[in-house]
């Protein structure tokens, strides 16, 4: 039977919560979102849910609930360090709501598209000092980049596809001083590194 785009949507929604809750990565988040958009039957929307629980619910009071005991687990990285030297971050890891990352005369790699995420929002706030940033989001979250160059750069470079409305969001925030931040989606990451 042909799917709906309210069925689209609602599953969409399900995967959403799914990756609030830590039960999917961002990549696997992105990934499946992009099927759902161009799911023409029921059978392959519900094909993306087959190994998450049927009771899921993609209610605000059970995210938040979702949300507080993540926070009450922790095991989140919180901060991330360079000065005279380089930090990288790659794979699995779980992110924390709130987290910052510094280079000091140093370079430091957030690698994104494998983490969990603990909340809808989670805030990553850098500061650059004659270092650099860069930044790897999976297709599918929203970027949200608040960042003041002094003397340095700031670049951001994502597909042309929106994300679905709900998407999780990267906030990124704070300043570079003669330094660089980059912030790319994956797509952007493939195209760069088959040229490197």
């Amino acid at each position: 039977m042909r799917a709906s785009d309210g069925e689209r949507r609602q599953v969409i929604a399900t995967l959403q919560a799914a990756c609030v809750e830590g039960r999917l990565n961002l990549d696997e988040y992105g990934q499946r979102v992009e099927d759902a958009l161009v799911a023409r039957t029921r059978a392959q929307l519900e094909a993306l849910l087959v190994d998450l629980p049927a009771e899921m619910s993609t209610s605000d009071e059970r995210a938040i609930a979702s949300t507080n005991r993540a926070v009450a687990r922790g095991g989140r990285v919180s901060s991330t360090l360079a000065v005279l030297g380089s930090a990288q971050r790659s794979g699995f890891w779980r992110v924390a709501e709130d987290s910052w990352v510094v280079a000091v005369l140093g370079s430091c790699e957030i690698d994104m598209r494998s983490a969990r995420i603990s909340a809808a929002v989670t805030t990553l706030e850098v500061a650059v000092v004659l270092g650099s940033i860069d930044v790897i989001v999976p297709a599918g979250v929203e970027v949200e980049l608040e960042v003041h160059a002094l003397l340095g750069s700031r670049d951001m470079r994502m597909g042309t596809a929106p994300p679905a409305a709900g998407a999780p969001v990267i906030h990124i925030t704070g300043m570079v001083l003669l330094g660089s931040l980059n912030v790319r989606d994956a797509a952007q990451q493939a195209h760069i590194d088959a040229y490197t």
